[in-house]
């Protein structure tokens, strides 16, 4: 079964810093991660604005989602901290999807940094953007020096603003803008593509570190 994932990107400029860090460390996060199915968490800070906030959770599915135990902490049942914090902060996305390429993968240990692409397509090109992603883009930018992992989602709920959604594990910051990434991500067909994208979302993070 393919793996899932659970995305959240809040710009946090308006909130308290303080205690945004603190209710997902102390609340947020270990609520989830003691959801069955939800098999880590990783939190992301945007690396030219530090207000900008990603966190990712790799799933079992996306049937995780639906059970029980998630709706007991999401949804109508978020906590008093929870709906006081996220009233203060503005939505960039939330994503649930599926893992379609390589299906069963979860998040590299020992990444610094991730880059992030969502992206809508014109449905008259989704046959050939997907080709070119699976077998191009992807393994393109899966190869280049630095890069731990790359995978490729499809999102599985309806309130989503995008479809699709790539998640690149990189060794430091640096690797999404070496030259081996510049000549991966620039292919001719990748030049053709291009304009079919909609509602394109590129963010370029660095590891989350909680300060003492």
């Amino acid at each position: 079964m393919a793996k899932g994932l659970l995305f959240m990107a809040f710009d946090f400029s308006t909130a308290h810093a303080d205690e945004f860090h603190d209710w997902y460390d102390r609340e947020h996060v270990p609520d989830r991660l003691r959801v069955p199915g939800f098999l880590n968490a990783e939190r992301w800070i945007d690396d030219t604005n530090p207000t900008i906030h990603v966190a990712t959770y790799d799933l079992n599915s996306t049937g995780v989602l639906q059970s029980p135990a998630y709706r007991a902490v999401g949804g109508d049942n978020q906590s008093v901290w929870t709906k006081r914090v996220t009233s203060m902060c503005g939505r960039i996305m939330r994503f649930e999807g599926e893992q379609l390429v390589p299906g069963d993968a979860v998040a590299a240990p020992g990444a610094g940094a991730l880059l992030v692409a969502s992206m809508n397509v014109d449905p008259g090109a989704e046959a050939e953007f997907t080709d070119w992603y699976n077998t191009e883009h992807l393994p393109g930018l899966g190869a280049v020096p630095g890069v731990l992992s790359a995978r490729r989602f499809r999102v599985s709920d309806t309130e989503s603003e995008r479809r699709y959604l790539a998640l690149y594990h990189l060794r430091d910051g640096t690797v999404s803008r070496s030259d081996a990434w510049a000549a991966a991500a620039n292919t001719p067909w990748s030049e053709r593509m291009r304009p079919h994208f909609r509602d394109l979302l590129i963010m370029r993070m660095n590891r989350y570190e909680r300060k003492v």
